[in-house]
């Protein structure tokens, strides 16, 4: 009976360094799901509201529910679709999955010139 006393105090007395192992590995495991998890989360976020805020009439959009649409007018936090021939929806500007087409809309730094056509007499 003597022995088992031993062995048990033995091991009992041998924690000091151990008990910040589990610390560490909590730590540890928390730096891996930022990194893993959270981190990627919040670039796709940032991506996603970059595009909807980049969001003007001609885009042809897909929304979150699968539905293909071109932008004919945007608001504050709603952007009007064009889904069909004369059928306009209005989404919230979350509802917007991805831009498929992008359309064309002149720079800034370049002047906006009309085509006028001119008829001398």
């Amino acid at each position: 009976m003597g022995r088992s006393h031993t062995v048990l105090y033995a091991a009992q007395s041998g924690g000091g360094a151990g008990s910040l192992t589990p610390i560490l590995m909590i730590a540890l495991l928390f730096g891996v799901m930022y990194f893993m998890m959270i981190r990627p989360q919040q670039k796709r976020r940032r991506e996603a509201e970059a595009m909807q805020s980049a969001l003007g009439p001609g885009d042809e959009v897909v929304t979150i529910g699968g539905l293909y649409g071109t932008v004919v007018g945007v608001e504050d936090d709603t952007v009007l679709l064009e889904v069909a021939p004369g059928v306009q929806t209005r989404y919230a500007r979350p509802a917007i999955a991805r831009v498929v087409t992008r359309a064309e809309r002149p720079e800034a730094d370049e002047p906006v010139t009309e085509d006028v056509e001119v008829v001398k007499e």
